[in-house]
C-alpha cells in the first residue's frame, strides 16, 4: 500500500529521537518535535530566571492560545475544553460527575480500557447502577445494531473507547454517536489513542465528551491531556472536586460554579507542558491531520502484509477500520522476549497484556500481545528493519 505523499524528511530533521532510535511505541508516548521540546524547556527556564507566576502572567497569551488550538483540533469551542494532566484524569473528571443512580445502565464495548471498566465496577459498588457490554460485530468493531437494541429509559450513558490500547481497532464512533442523539443518551468518547492520528470532530462524531492525552499521537509532553464537554450538557454535571479555579467562594456558606469546562481544571498545573500540548497540537494542525491519517494508515498496512509473510507470526488486529497500531503474537516466543531483543537493536515495541482489556482478549484468548505502532515520521525502512529483527530473533529463538 502507498503511504502517500508525506515531508518525512522534515519531520524526521524535526525529531531529535530519530537519530537515536526506531521507536515504534508511539501509542505508548512519541517522540516529541522540536518545537514541543523548546516550549517546554523555554518555559522552564521562564520560571527559573523570573519565578513561576510571573512566567504564567508573562505567558497567559500563550496559555490561553492552548485552548483555541484544542479547538481547532476537535471542532468545538473554547468554553468546552478543560486542559487537566492526563486523558485518564479527563476521562474521570466526566465520569464522576454523571449522578448515576441505582438501577442506571452503562453501555460500553468489549475493547474497552481498564481504568474505564474499573471506575464502571466502582460506581456500581456505590450506586447500584449495571454495566452491560455491547457485543462486537463479525468484523470484532462494537455492533451498532447491538447497542441500539440495547437501548432502553435506563441507559444512563454509551461510554466507548474509540482506539483500544491492544490493537489497530477503531470503533465506529459516528455511528454511535448517531444512535445516543437520537436516544438523548450522552455519549463520553475515550479518544486517548485516536487523537493525533485520526480526525476527531466532535459534532460530526456527535459525542457529548471526550477525552485525549497529549502524549501519543499528539506528540506532545508527558502528563497532559484534554476534556471536552459540550456546553448544554455542562449544568447536568456535577465535578466530583472543586478549587478556586473551578469555582468562586461567593459568600460563607455558598459558591458559584465557573460555566465553562475549565470547572473541571484546577488551580496549580504544569504550566510548561500545557504550553508544550499546545504548541504540539499546533503542530499536528500544520501537517494536517488527514495527512497524517493516511500516512500512518499507509505505513501500517504496510507493516500488517510484511508480518503476515514471517513464520509464526500472527497479526491480531480486527474491526472495518484500522488504524496506526499493529498487534501481533509470535508462535513460542513471549512477548516480552519480543520486546527485549527489539531493544538489543535499537528498537522501540511495547507489549499489551489481557487485565488492561479484559473482555476483548479473553474473548480472544490473547494472554498478551505486541504492539507495534507507527507514526508519520516513521519510514519503509525502518518497518523492514523491524521486521528483519524480528526474524532473526525468531530463528535465534529455536522456534
Amino acid at each position: 500500500m502507498t503511504t502517500g505523499t508525506f515531508d518525512v524528511d522534515t519531520a524526521r530533521k524535526e525529531t531529535p529521537g530519530c537519530d537515536t532510535v526506531i521507536h515504534l511505541n508511539n501509542a505508548g508516548a512519541s517522540l516529541m518535535p522540536q518545537p514541543v521540546l523548546d516550549s517546554v524547556v523555554g518555559h522552564l527556564q521562564l520560571e527559573a530566571r523570573i519565578g513561576g507566576y510571573e512566567a504564567a502572567a508573562a505567558a497567559s497569551d500563550v496559555v490561553e492560545g492552548v485552548y483555541s488550538s484544542a479547538a481547532r483540533l476537535l471542532g468545538c469551542s473554547t468554553a468546552e475544553i478543560a486542559v487537566v494532566d492526563s486523558a485518564t484524569r479527563a476521562w474521570d473528571l466526566a465520569f464522576y460527575a454523571i449522578p448515576f443512580g441505582r438501577g442506571d445502565r452503562i453501555l460500553t464495548s468489549e475493547a474497552e480500557y481498564a481504568s474505564n471498566f474499573i471506575a464502571y465496577l466502582q460506581v456500581a459498588e456505590r450506586s447500584g447502577v449495571r454495566i452491560d457490554v455491547v457485543p462486537n460485530d463479525e468484523s470484532g468493531q462494537l455492533s451498532v445494531d447491538r447497542l441500539r437494541e440495547m437501548i432502553d429509559d435506563r441507559v444512563r450513558l454509551v461510554s466507548l473507547t474509540h482506539v483500544p490500547t491492544n490493537g489497530g481497532l477503531v470503533n465506529p464512533a459516528a455511528e454511535v454517536g448517531r444512535v445516543t442523539r437520537a436516544a438523548g443518551i450522552p455519549f463520553l468518547l475515550d479518544a486517548c489513542q485516536s487523537a493525533g492520528q485520526l480526525p476527531l470532530d466532535v459534532e460530526a462524531i456527535g459525542c457529548d465528551m471526550l477525552s485525549l492525552t497529549g502524549r501519543k499521537y499528539l506528540r506532545g509532553p508527558r502528563g497532559t491531556g484534554l476534556l471536552y464537554v459540550r456546553r448544554e450538557l455542562l449544568p447536568e454535571l456535577r465535578p466530583p472536586m472543586l478549587d478556586l479555579h473551578a469555582a468562586t467562594w461567593v459568600s460563607r456558606d455558598g459558591y458559584r460554579m465557573r460555566d465553562d469546562a475549565r470547572r473541571f481544571e484546577s488551580w496549580e498545573c504544569n504550566y510548561a507542558a500545557k504550553i508544550g500540548l499546545g504548541t504540539a497540537i499546533d503542530y499536528a494542525l500544520g501537517w494536517g491531520i488527514e495527512p497524517i491519517r493516511d500516512r500512518v494508515g499507509g505505513l501500517a498496512e504496510d507493516l500488517r502484509g510484511r508480518l503476515e509473510e514471517l513464520p509464526g507470526v500472527r497479526v491480531r488486529d480486527t474491526g472495518l477500520q484500522r488504524c496506526g497500531i499493529v498487534s501481533c503474537t509470535v508462535d513460542g516466543m513471549p512477548g516480552d522476549a519480543v520486546k527485549a531483543a527489539m531493544a538489543e537493536r535499537g528498537i522501540n515495541v511495547s507489549v499489551s497484556r489481557a487485565p488492561s482489556t479484559r473482555w476483548d482478549m479473553e474473548a480472544r484468548g490473547l494472554p498478551e500481545v505486541v504492539r507495534v505502532s507507527v507514526h508519520y515520521y516513521n519510514t519503509v525502512d525502518e518497518i523492514e528493519t523491524f521486521c528483519l529483527a524480528l526474524e532473526v530473533a525468531i530463528l535465534r529463538s529455536g522456534r
